[in-house]
């Protein structure tokens, strides 16, 4: 059974920049209220008093201070490299021994750059724009979702136990959000992270991410 206090912590648990205002103390409850009200009157159809939604907003405990400074200044080096092209294509039997062929057809070559991740439906390859001819030519008998050339990455080296730090990646995305950053494409391993972005966002990306590393 749908209560306030069960429907306010469901909005906002959805809303995680809502949710981490109100973590600092930013947000005004009767403002909040007000905002809130529509959707809570919706939910539960029927009318809703402000100040019920009030109590419920003063119940509500959001997460603080996942993410401490000293995270951050454990971060290791940020590279950034241009010049970058991803194509996307639909996964089939032959895609893998493509993958091979260009994968023997560039290792001896000094300073590319090349990245393969699949999910159950679609592989991205990324590669640095001297090989795009190389790619296309290789894997000409597969199906192309879409190619993008000329980004720029920006790899940061994560903290030591990155991976039990709550909140991490919501971090990275909240601050280029604010800021209108647009990521084209992320990949992630135990110990990097490394960012995708289309290259006339890259330098404010990186002063951006270098600010919070020396903060």
């Amino acid at each position: 059974m749908n209560t306030i206090t069960s429907c306010i912590h469901d909005i906002l648990r959805h809303q995680p920049f809502l949710d981490d205002a109100l973590s600092k103390d930013l947000i005004n409850f009767s403002a909040l209220a007000e905002h809130l009200q529509p959707e809570v009157e919706k939910t539960l159809r029927k009318p809703v008093k402000q100040g019920s939604i009030i109590m419920a907003l003063r119940r509500y405990a959001p997460q603080r201070n996942l993410i401490k400074n000293s995270n951050w200044r454990e971060m290791g080096d940020i590279v950034v490299r241009s010049g970058i092209t991803e194509f996307t294509y639909l996964n089939s039997n032959s895609l893998l021994a493509n993958q091979a062929t260009l994968m023997n057809t560039v290792k001896d070559d000094i300073g590319v750059y090349l990245n393969y991740s699949s999910n159950y439906q679609e592989s991205n390859i990324l590669v640095s724009n001297d090989l795009k001819d190389t790619v296309a030519t290789i894997f000409k008998g597969e199906k192309l979702v879409s190619v993008k050339s000329d980004l720029s990455s920006i790899t940061i080296a994560l903290p030591k136990n990155s991976s039990k730090t709550v909140g991490l990646y919501f971090y990275i995305f909240k601050l280029l959000a604010y800021e209108g950053i647009p990521v084209f494409e992320m990949i992630s391993t135990s110990n990097y992270f490394a960012l995708f972005l289309e290259k006339e966002y890259i330098n404010q990306a990186f002063l951006l991410l270098n600010e919070i590393k020396i903060s």
